[in-house]
């Protein structure tokens, strides 16, 4: 198996030489703006949050400039990045950043966790890549990297949060800014070059020492996890309806949410689900609002 001193060194020449060139990994972000950038990019595409982190930096460029303003403002600036309760809880974590911690944002794991839509990866990933610590930051592509290079599997197989963070701690250098380095090297690999479907082996700056290619690439025979659809779904219904909302100068009438969708029994309970969510504010005169609008 692949040491950390296997797959340092070429695998950090690679990503000096070939990394993409992201705002949010300028030396001069702050972590706030980091943060921001970990909680837009779950399950969304780089070029879909680049135009959306900016304007939302611009706007909000400190916690506490955006735990000033309404929740549905987040919401609004949100646009389509998908999910959007995470707009509602980085709001919720600007505001405890502004009244626990000084409005800045904490550089050790544990009180990360203590906020309010951060996760063991956010948490992990804003540690190592906003204050260069030594934490191992795990996510899909890093899993495949590990499985194949360092376990010799076509794929990461389903996860295990003891075992991913154990077998890329194994992997970091002593040294907390090269391991930190080391973990967005590995996430970057996973994205551009070992990919899920057909890996660019020949541009792998670990295909020499790659436990899967030296076991003659084979194919992966265990579980898979199961597609996801959208169209037609709840959750393509709740997006429709805020669209509705972000597009409205203030409050609207149900007549006008009604129009999102003609099937009344999925738009009933997906509007049900965006008032119980927080997104959605019913309103006493029988219209429907962002929150705090």
């Amino acid at each position: 198996m692949a040491a950390a001193s296997d797959l340092a060194g070429p695998l950090l020449g690679w990503y000096a030489a070939s990394a993409r060139d992201l705002p949010w990994r300028q030396p001069e972000t702050s972590p706030w703006a980091v943060l921001v950038s970990e909680v837009m990019l779950q399950q969304t595409p780089v070029q879909r949050v680049r135009p959306v982190w900016a304007a939302w930096l611009a706007r909000w460029p400190t916690p506490t400039a955006l735990a000033a303003d309404a929740p549905g403002d987040a919401v609004r600036m949100w646009g389509k990045l998908g999910y959007p309760r995470r707009a509602l809880r980085l709001h919720g974590c600007a505001v405890e950043l502004r009244d626990r911690f000084r409005g800045e944002v904490p550089d050790d794991v544990d009180a990360l966790l203590s906020l309010p839509g951060v996760g063991a990866y956010t948490a992990r990933a804003v540690s190592a890549f906003a204050f260069g610590r030594r934490v191992p930051v795990v996510d899909t592509n890093v899993r495949r990297v590990v499985a194949r290079a360092v376990a010799g599997q076509g794929s990461a197989g389903p996860p295990s949060t003891s075992r991913d963070l154990a077998a890329v701690e194994a992997l970091l250098p002593a040294d907390a800014a090269v391991a930190a380095r080391l973990s967005i090297a590995l996430m970057e690999l996973g994205a551009l070059v070992c990919v899920a479907g057909t890996p660019c082996c020949a541009a792998c700056p670990l295909a020499d020492r790659c436990a899967w290619l030296a076991a003659g690439a084979p194919p992966y025979a265990g579980p898979r996890p199961r597609p996801q659809r959208f169209a037609g779904t709840d959750r393509q219904v709740r997006g429709l309806l805020l669209d509705v909302l972000r597009g409205a100068d203030g409050p609207v009438g149900k007549p006008a949410l009604d129009l999102a969708w003609r099937e009344g029994v999925q738009r009933e309970r997906a509007l049900d689900g965006l008032i119980v969510d927080g997104l959605v504010d019913p309103l006493p005169d029988g219209r429907y609002a962002l929150p705090g609008g």
